[in-house]
């Protein structure tokens, strides 16, 4: 088939943006963490599959770390297991941790590796329990009302945090040529199991391996101003201060806090993107605007989404 001379233009054009991206994230590291609609839609599961594969392809080291929330409540729903969240954390007891390892360890991980080798490339699924990746320990929540003179801990269960992480098993996928899918569990030194949120694993991941950028796909368009207009590019002094003034709230917090964590750490760019986009991680990655907003320490230039210098 022969191409008409615009589509013939709009192709080269892409291409031409792309390249000097390719050229300049080739051999660097990119986490991506995958959830919420680009789990569930099925044309954005495959457009995200083919966009990590395409990184792979051109030399950068794509790591995907997944959530699984809608997942885990639909089997516990079927089990009968009723979930209770406390400061939007699932309370995690034995019963439900079992739940939990056997969905984010299994159907859903095993079912984005699938995902990935069906589009090209060569995936492998492990969790943070393979190879001793992820040490965990037990995740202390704490809550204090007017009424209390002390905070109140509050056990949640099987809830944890990173305490430590191998770093020569993500090494050891580095140099070759398999992508790496990790599903958020860890263990602590006794073996027990705990649940981390994906969120925190794939910044963590993204410090432990000096990550060019870490990508949170999200189902937002983006952090946005007092306005509801998407701000593309925030140093982490104006993050600061949108958290203080209140803009950035709720449910963005933790991702918000997630991602400074990581630039704060040493991580060249966070991005907090639209996963509702398809091929949302390819925009983000190789073209000048992107579709999210980007976090850094670094001086970001007037035309496009990427830090310089």
């Amino acid at each position: 088939m022969t191409l008409d001379l615009k589509s013939a233009k709009n192709i080269a054009s892409v291409l031409t943006e792309a390249l000097p991206y390719i050229q300049r994230f080739t051999g660097k590291t990119i986490v991506v963490k995958y959830g919420g609609n680009a789990m569930i839609d099925e044309e954005l599961k495959n457009s995200f599959a083919r966009d990590i594969v395409l990184m792979k392809l051109v030399g950068m080291h794509p790591i995907v770390v997944h959530g699984g929330g809608p997942q885990i409540g639909t089997q516990l729903e079927k089990l009968g297991i009723k979930s209770e969240f406390v400061d939007g954390m699932r309370v995690t007891d034995s019963a439900t941790m079992d739940v939990v390892e056997m969905v984010l360890g299994g159907l859903v991980n095993k079912e984005i590796v699938s995902l990935l080798n069906k589009n090209g490339g060569k995936a492998i699924g492990i969790t943070g329990k393979d190879g001793d990746f992820i040490r965990a320990k037990k995740l202390k929540v704490t809550r204090k009302t007017p009424e209390m003179e002390a905070p109140e801990i509050i056990d949640i269960g099987h809830v944890g945090e990173v305490e430590s992480m191998n770093a020569s098993i993500i090494e050891m996928f580095k140099s070759s040529d398999f992508i790496p899918v990790i599903a958020p569990i860890g263990a602590d030194e006794k073996g027990v199991t705990y649940n981390i949120n994906a969120d925190i694993v794939a910044g963590k991941v993204a410090q432990m391996v000096m990550a060019e950028k870490l990508i949170l796909l999200t189902n937002i368009s983006g952090v946005q101003d007092n306005e509801g207009k998407v701000l593309t590019g925030i140093s982490t002094e104006q993050v600061d201060a949108l958290i203080d003034d209140g803009t950035i709230h709720g449910g963005m917090l933790p991702k918000i806090h997630c991602a400074l964590d990581a630039v704060n750490s040493g991580v060249n760019s966070a991005q907090i993107i639209d996963g509702r986009v398809p091929h949302a991680v390819l925009l983000e990655v190789f073209t000048d605007e992107g579709v999210g907003t980007l976090i850094t320490n670094k001086h970001l230039t007037a035309t496009n989404n990427h830090p310089t210098g």
